[in-house]
């Protein structure tokens, strides 16, 4: 599924890229909504696709929506949520935007250094009486401390809605991520895993709930006379639908094309000096959505220097969560958005870097990248060298005649030099 570019060499390479089979697939989608001339409200695609996604997942109901922010918005309208709601300060717009757009008050909670999620202690630490709701975020689709989040929430009689818009696909423990908390909101955004262009669903644990949420995403109707609440259109259309079904049969393909990468990265990048790769999530499927790196002190340059001099470079890594949300206008006045309540997310924010991952990306293209940013670690106008440290080949630099060891104390003490 990787593609190379022999003639250009030097081609620039996007964070991500959408995956789009053969358009002569899609032609036949097409020509079935052509003859039936049903094009939204409910559709022959959509029933099907919630259908099929439902079983691919493991999840018992699913309902579809035109994208992952209004499913967002219509799931904490779901559940009747009042007051505040306790979330991540590193994630997109999109998660804390939810909250304030429903007329409620987020609270930012402090994450986990290792996991980049929410922190479980710092959730309970942030708790008041208005508090009515947690909203962690499945970062990069690592699981969030699924079990600790809900014995908080049933300790303090809290609602649960994961933003699950990284963790398509996800096994935990043998089942399916998605089937935690109240509710859980999927992405199907073109720079996600699986995409419908547009797209998003909630994960719903029972038919119940399922309907109201049908209702909600209809502006609220039932039948032609009935209007049961206040609803929104959220509706999936059928070019949307169609679009997921096709995506659908490649999925697999997709996942097992983005884990050979990481295993690249993951591989190529061990044991250079100030560049700290993730541990595997334990007792996790993943489906390697993101290739987070973090920069650490230890390394010769900045998080920003190796971000620009990659895009020096034509590559297009993002410092994805950068600026942390907490940090954002309409956020920072917030009690819970001061530097110091949040010390772990400002330390991840500005150590972060995702790297290129999605099918089509080439073994030789993650090579340049893995290329650009060991030379990252050569200090300017001296050789490059290779040596061992700890038993992994590591790339360093020294002057000529000065001995490698002595290079090694300079890394590891205050000399910079870039």
């Amino acid at each position: 599924m990787s593609a190379d570019h022999p003639e250009h060499p030097d081609h620039p390479i996007y964070v991500t890229q959408p995956f789009l089979p053969p358009l002569a697939e899609f032609m036949p989608y097409l020509e079935k909504i052509w003859d039936r001339k049903l094009v939204t409200n409910g559709g022959p695609f959509h029933q099907q696709l919630e259908a099929e996604l439902a079983a691919y997942l493991g999840v018992q109901h699913l309902a579809l929506f035109t994208n992952g922010t209004l499913g967002l918005l219509t799931a904490l309208q779901a559940l009747r949520v009042t007051g505040e709601v306790i979330t991540t300060p590193y994630s997109f717009a999109a998660t804390a935007h939810s909250v304030l757009w429903n007329g409620l008050k987020p609270v930012f909670a402090d994450i986990d250094p290792d996991t980049c999620n929410l922190d479980p202690d710092s959730i309970e630490a942030a708790i008041t009486p208005q508090t009515t709701a947690i909203m962690p975020v499945h970062c990069y689709g690592r699981p969030c401390d699924v079990e600790r989040i809900q014995k908080i929430a049933d300790t303090y009689g809290l609602k649960v809605i994961y933003d699950a818009a990284h963790a398509f696909g996800v096994q935990y423990k043998g089942k399916s991520l998605l089937n935690w908390g109240d509710l859980s909101v999927l992405s199907f955004h073109a720079t996600k895993v699986y995409s419908t262009i547009e797209g998003g669903a909630i994960i719903c644990p029972d038919a119940k709930t399922k309907q109201r949420i049908d209702y909600l995403k209809n502006f609220g109707i039932a039948d032609e006379v009935t209007v049961m609440a206040a609803g929104i259109n959220g509706k999936m259309n059928e070019v949307q639908a169609a679009f997921g079904l096709m995506q659908l049969r490649h999925v697999d393909d997709c996942i097992a094309r983005r884990g050979e990468i990481a295993r690249l990265y993951t591989q190529q990048l061990a044991g250079l000096l100030g560049i700290r790769v993730p541990d595997d999530a334990p007792h996790t499927v993943p489906n390697h959505s993101y290739f987070p790196i973090f920069i650490g002190p230890d390394h010769p340059l900045s998080r920003d220097a190796v971000y620009d001099r990659l895009r020096q470079r034509g590559i297009h890594a993002r410092r994805y969560f950068y600026p942390l949300l907490s940090d954002m206008p309409m956020y920072r006045g917030l009690p819970s958005a001061a530097k110091d309540h949040l010390p772990v997310a400002h330390e991840i924010a500005a150590q972060v870097l995702c790297l290129p991952i999605y099918p089509a990306l080439s073994d030789a293209d993650v090579m340049r990248v893995v290329d650009i940013l060991r030379s990252a670690l050569v200090y300017e106008g001296w050789p490059a060298q290779t040596v061992a440290q700890d038993g992994v080949a590591v790339a360093v630099s020294a002057p000529v005649g000065e001995p490698t060891g002595r290079l090694i104390e300079r890394r590891l003490g205050s000399e910079r030099r870039v």
